[in-house]
């Protein structure tokens, strides 16, 4: 296959899509496909610049403000390159965050009659906005922690939701803008904090508990996994992307019970959002062994040793495997839209 492998863009996750985007083209091209390499920013790259991103790595914080900025003034028209993505087979979208994954360029590639791979546009603006999306678990029957949406003072947060609460950006992702609030007094500062990544912010009920995450690949649920941050409460941004920043195990510690639960569940929440053919789904495990989901991820990571890859891996699916299924269930699925 002639596949594009679109990643970079500029949303506070460019750095996890670069390492994400360059990690499927080698992949792909290992298997031997004729493999594209598109930084939105910077446009199609050569290999040896691809080789180089893969070795820089992700830092340990989201890129800054100002280097956001000089990368959306310089960056390449996704709308303008739409057309010279037309002579390729299907689009891998490595793209995190921002209008990679909101159902933005979904609906571009639509429209511009293109193969992509993962959700459609309806479901990745489903499963980004959080609200949106805790909003169809509920009425999945899959369980959710409660939240509220600021603006919201904290004397009702402490009254509806108790602390400690999650405040973050309502459409981000990677933990962006994210705190764990204990006291009442730092409620204000926390919404502030969102803010400044979304225009929406929430407040949930934090679930004290084990981190686990599920992926789902062609209607079937892989291994559930476990995160066991370092440092934190939460697996945050540094947790995830740093080297020792937390231990992953798969297949997790659990009851045969727990385990299918757990799949249960990230099947229904998959399925809740209208998921296309891939996504991992995250959950809290409480002490009474009650799971919690967070999120659907409709662009989960995808390096070697992303979460949804390691899934993969602990049911006999390799990198390379992982890569291509996900290409031919795009291919296989495309319907082009009557225009």
């Amino acid at each position: 296959m002639r596949i594009a492998v679109l990643f970079g863009g500029t949303s506070e996750e460019r750095d996890v899509s670069v390492a994400s985007g360059t990690h499927v083209a080698r992949a792909l091209a290992d298997r031997g496909h004729d493999v594209i390499a598109v930084d939105t920013v910077r446009g199609e790259l050569p290999a040896a610049e691809r080789e180089r991103l893969l070795a820089s790595g992700v830092a340990p914080a989201p890129p800054s403000g100002e280097a956001l900025t000089l990368a959306r003034h310089t960056s390449s028209s996704i709308v303008a390159r739409a057309a010279d993505l037309t002579g390729v087979d299907v689009v891998f979208i490595a793209l995190h965050g921002g209008s990679g994954e909101d159902g933005t360029l979904q609906a571009l590639l639509d429209l511009a009659g293109v193969p992509y791979t993962g959700s459609g546009h309806m479901a990745s603006a489903y499963a980004m906005d959080k609200d949106v999306a805790k909003r169809l678990f509920r009425a999945s029957s899959v369980p959710t922690s409660d939240w509220l949406m600021a603006p919201v003072d904290a004397d009702l947060i402490a009254a509806t939701l108790g602390l400690p609460v999650v405040v973050k950006p309502n459409k981000q992702g990677s933990t962006v803008g994210l705190t764990v609030v204990r006291d009442e007094r730092d409620v204000a500062r926390a919404i502030e904090t969102a803010a400044r990544y979304d225009d929406e912010v929430m407040v949930e009920r934090f679930v004290a508990g084990r981190e686990l995450t599920v992926g789902i690949l062609d209607g079937e649920a892989l291994a559930v996994g476990e995160i066991i941050p370092r440092m934190a409460d939460v697996f945050d941004y540094a947790s995830k992307y740093q080297s020792g920043g937390a231990e992953e195990i798969f297949p997790a510690d659990l009851s045969s019970g727990t385990t299918k639960l757990v799949q249960q569940l990230g099947l229904a929440a998959h399925r809740a959002v209208k998921a296309g053919p891939y996504s991992r789904v995250d959950f809290r495990l409480d002490a009474d062994g009650q799971p919690w989901c967070l999120e659907v991820n409709t662009v989960p990571g995808m390096t070697r040793t992303s979460l949804l890859p390691q899934s993969a891996a602990a049911v006999g699916i390799d990198f390379g495997e992982l890569c291509e299924r996900i290409c031919r269930a795009a291919v296989q699925g495309f319907r082009p839209k009557v225009r």
